[in-house]
């Protein structure tokens, strides 16, 4: 028996190699055009990247390996250029001398991949246009990047290999723009949940022209230009395309056998062409689909090492089946790893389904393992099932971990026929490293059976308010702080029962909090006591941001993030601010560099992620120079020097530069957000002038009582008004003093400073405290209750600050 094998890589290599192993006395041919028989080419992109640092790791095996291992007859550099399907022959021709030979099968197996598709556009042919499919592809981008010295690159085409590459060009030091013809980048996930791999990209630096189509391209004398359909242009010193690949099926058309509309091989289940002989195998075959046995393509290398393996079994006559695909992938995309498995929405809608009618989805926002545990990030998964809940259509999931065994779970259910209430039911291996108890598999389940239920039901992610919509945010005072949704109502899940009354019964309202369970609970409530119509946000303010982040986030793209800061000096002064909150990383860094003298370096490591961004500002305020930034581990880092980096704008300033603030507040929350503020705009080397008046008094007297002269009303004034910062309550969520406890903990547990804590911060690094002396004398406060390091002032004062300062507070 003799099998000729067209094609290596994936699906050939592993069906001859596989084929050996059943027959030892069979006659196996390969027969491979390109230079290299099996090498990793989902591995192109980080080796570009220096991810993988040794280029031969990329071929896994060599015609000499094989034919030493496997008894395997492999010839490189032969292209077979015809078949003869009734001779069963093939012609080859050597590539080094341009001769031509036949060879004989008794079985063949045609495995020739796929081609990157190259659009017929002007200047496409341009020498500073690349694509990356195979070894040499590589070496070239490399060359251009290393010796040529490209510093900006265009990606046009927002799928797997564009993504890796684009991020391994950041991990190189270029600059990178990323076109996409469609409205997001990896087609197999929903938009939604692109949005949170568009987030990400944006504040890694990377430029996104997403719904952009490209015209052609012009040389320049720097580079190459991206001519767009909207008329702009992109410029760069390189461009790479990967807009899609096409199924290299012309041979096997040329000798009659079925191709579909794509240019791919039909087969059955068992890998065979319309001829039994013929067999065809990976990114060339056209396969069946798992869910509705509809007829696919899939150019992936998990799908095409099965297909020449079943091949193979069947050719030595054991019979085997390829039993539809799922098209399960996944890809590593800066920070996140995106994952997905079956169905998308999208799909669903082109075979006409209606959510709500045929199909539902629920949407879970859930930690990676446990989150008291460290390095829990987070997981947002998404489940597409029909509207029986009996069939699961496929799942998707994006995060910094976990996401790939989720999915793959999922997949695997899938496999076996589960539907929503098995995943309610599976056992899945926890500890606080890897899980939680309940595993956001399992909360996928759980909230699916809730809304088959009538327990809950969800949102779009894009809905919006309007005169019949509002939304409902149940989040803590505290969480408002970082991030509000625009026009939301406000009321804390614990204040819910007691405040229904606010609420508008004849609208529709839209419960969110942070990622959905609080939501929960709150939409339980209000369904409860007869409101009708309770929808709640899937995902919670983290999706609302991520699909919103155009609107949220700062413009990053003038500095795009280094995946990993540079090698620290021998005597850098080294500052670990892990688990400290925003100020607290600033204002570490600002007492540090006091210390040390001009020109000398210091290395940041923070657990807070608005660090490097905070970091990057504070050294273009104070004139510091930021080296470098990026990522060590679960940790931001930075590397700065003291000086040597002109102060953002001009050295000498018309303008005043000063902060002033009015804390006219004693609530805790005001006093504390007023300090906050004091301290960061101190860390930037501002003058900053707290002016004290009424009730904000109350925030410097001392804890202990004083032995003070009073009238009487003065003595009643006293006794009613806290004092010292121990005594301060919350402006809202008191709860008769159990929800200020609350804060104190929650602060105490984050590694927030307290109030106390950043009153003597705030003295210490300059930050001039006034008492308002009018208020004083109407409050009954006398100088000597008020904490040592207060200055005694009028208004007067207070505004001849307030002339030389550009900002003025009032809280």
């Amino acid at each position: 028996m003799k099998t000729v094998i067209i094609g290596g890589v994936a699906g050939g290599a592993t069906c001859a190699a596989r084929l050996r192993r059943l027959d030892e006395k069979a006659e196996i041919v390969v027969l491979e055009r390109g230079e290299y028989v099996s090498f990793a080419n989902c591995g192109l992109p980080y080796h570009i990247g220096g991810e993988i640092k040794s280029r031969s790791a990329l071929i896994l095996q060599t015609p000499e390996a094989m034919r030493k291992k496997y008894n395997i007859d492999v010839r490189v550099r032969n292209e077979v250029t015809s078949i003869d399907r009734a001779a069963k022959t093939v012609t080859v021709r050597r590539a080094d001398t341009g001769e031509t030979y036949t060879e004989s099968y008794d079985a063949l197996v045609i495995s020739t991949g796929s081609s990157p598709v190259k659009p017929d556009l002007p200047g496409v042919d341009s020498p500073k246009i690349f694509q990356l499919w195979t070894i040499p592809d590589m070496d070239a981008i490399i060359a251009m990047v290393r010796e040529k010295g490209a510093k900006r690159a265009a990606v046009v085409g927002g799928g797997f290999i564009g993504l890796e590459t684009a991020e391994n060009l950041v991990s190189a030091g270029l600059r990178v723009t990323i076109i996409q013809r469609p409205d997001q980048v990896m087609p197999p996930l929903d938009f939604e949940m692109a949005q949170l791999l568009h987030q990400n990209m944006a504040e890694n630096g990377v430029e996104l022209h997403l719904g952009e189509g490209v015209t052609g391209f012009e040389d320049t004398a720097s580079g190459v230009r991206v001519l767009l359909r909207s008329g702009g242009a992109v410029d760069a010193d390189m461009v790479i395309l990967s807009i899609g690949v096409t199924p290299n099926g012309a041979i096997a058309g040329a000798a009659g056998l079925e191709l579909n509309k794509k240019g791919g091989i039909v087969t059955d289940s068992h890998m065979r062409t319309a001829d039994p002989a013929v067999y065809a195998v990976g990114d060339t075959a056209e396969i069946e689909g798992f869910a509705f046995k509809d007829r696919k393509m899939v150019p992936l290398a998990g799908p095409a090492n099965k297909q020449g393996r079943i091949a193979a079994d069947n050719i030595a006559g054991i019979p085997s089946e390829y039993k539809g695909t799922q098209g399960s992938s996944v890809a590593k995309v800066f920070d996140l790893t995106a994952a997905s498995t079956g169905e998308n929405e999208k799909s669903l809608q082109k075979r006409g389904l209606v959510r709500g009618r045929d199909y539902e989805t629920v949407l879970v926002n859930q930690n990676s393992h446990a989150g008291y545990y460290p390095g829990a990030v987070p997981l947002t998964l998404k489940l597409l099932f029909s509207a029986d809940g009996k069939i699961i259509y496929g799942a998707q999931a994006v995060g910094a971990g976990g996401a790939d065994k989720r999915i793959d779970t999922i997949g695997v259910a899938m496999r076996l026929g589960a539907g929503v209430a098995d995943l309610e039911d599976l056992e899945l291996a926890y500890a606080p490293p890897y899980s939680s108890a309940k595993d956001p598999v399992n909360m996928a389940g759980y909230t699916a059976g809730n809304m088959l239920r009538g327990l809950v039901r969800f949102s779009a992610w894009d809905v919006k308010s309007d005169e019949n919509t509002v939304f409902l945010d149940v989040r803590e005072d505290a969480e408002l702080m970082a991030f509000s949704v625009p026009g939301a109502i406000h009321i804390p899940l614990g204040q819910l029962r007691g405040r229904m009354t606010e609420l508008d019964r004849s609208k529709t309202i839209v419960v969110l909090c942070a990622i959905g369970v609080r939501a929960y609970n709150a939409a339980r409530i209000l369904m409860q006591n007869g409101f009708e119509s309770i929808l709640v946000y899937p995902g919670g303010t983290k999706l609302y941001q991520a699909v919103h982040y155009k609107e949220f986030v700062m413009d990053n793209k003038t500095q795009p993030a280094a995946p990993a800061a540079a090698p620290a000096p021998v005597n850098a002064v080294r500052l670990d601010c892990s688990g400290l909150q925003c100020p607290g990383p600033i204002m570490k860094v600002y007492d540090t560099m006091k210390t040390m003298a001009d020109g000398e370096t210091l290395e940041v490591s923070a657990s807070d992620p608005g660090f490097v961004r905070d970091i990057e500002a504070w050294c273009r305020s104070t004139g510091n120079t930021l080296v470098s930034k990026g990522r060590s581990g679960a940790d931001y880092t930075a590397l700065l020097r003291k000086g040597g980096a002109a102060v953002s704008g001009s050295a000498v300033r018309d303008t005043p530069e000063g902060k002033t603030i009015i804390v006219f507040s004693g609530d805790l929350d005001k006093v504390l957000a007023a300090f906050i503020i004091a301290n960061g705009a101190a860390a930037m080397g501002k003058p900053v002038t707290m002016f004290f008046t009424f009730w904000g008094l109350t925030a410097l007297r001392r804890p202990e009582k004083q032995d003070v002269k009073k009238t009487a009303m003065e003595a009643m004034f006293g006794k009613m008004l806290p004092r010292g910062t121990d005594k301060l309550k919350l402006s809202r969520m008191n709860m008769g003093g159990m929800g200020t406890e609350m804060m104190k903990k929650i602060m105490n547990d984050k590694n927030v400073d307290s109030l106390e804590s950043l009153m003597k911060k705030a003295m210490a690094n300059g930050v001039k405290l006034m008492a308002c002396t009018m208020s004083m004398d109407v409050m009954g406060i006398k100088p000597e209750e008020l904490i040592d390091g207060v200055e005694l002032a009028g208004v007067g004062t207070y505004l001849g600050d307030a002339e030389g300062s550009n900002v003025n507070l009032f809280i």
